[in-house]
């Protein structure tokens, strides 16, 4: 067999792998999470999020919305994070735009509070 004939049997089996992969995962949410930050900014997007009333009376402007774009322009600071606690791990976000700016939240099982937080 030469080597064409080999490459051509290769990206006609390739392609069809591809092609059945297409359809078996089109339409449906499936992401490739494979950094641990994304991981848990994905976490982060799939709960519903509370504020404690000391950031509501601080921080009156801050949402949801706006948290989001937060977290996912952030960086998690993994040494300055709690993830070793059982019930509610924390977790600090650094804003990368931002010096000194920083979210403090605790990723519950149901829910993402913000407990912490020095905005611009």
């Amino acid at each position: 067999m030469g080597l064409f004939y080999r490459l051509g049997h290769y990206l006609a089996g390739f392609s069809v792998g591809l092609i059945f992969l297409v359809f078996i995962f089109s339409g449906k949410k499936t992401s490739c999470n494979y950094s641990p930050s994304a991981r848990v900014k994905n976490n982060f997007s799939q709960k519903k999020i509370e504020f404690l009333p000391k950031i509501n009376i601080q921080y009156p402007y801050l949402n949801d919305s706006i948290l989001k774009v937060f977290i996912a322009e952030g960086k998690i600071d993994f040494i300055k994070s709690d993830t070793k606690l059982d019930s509610c791990k924390t977790y600090h976000i650094n804003i990368v735009h931002h010096e000194d700016s920083f979210l403090k939240v605790a990723n519950c099982k149901k829910k993402l509070i913000v407990i912490k937080a020095k905005l611009p």
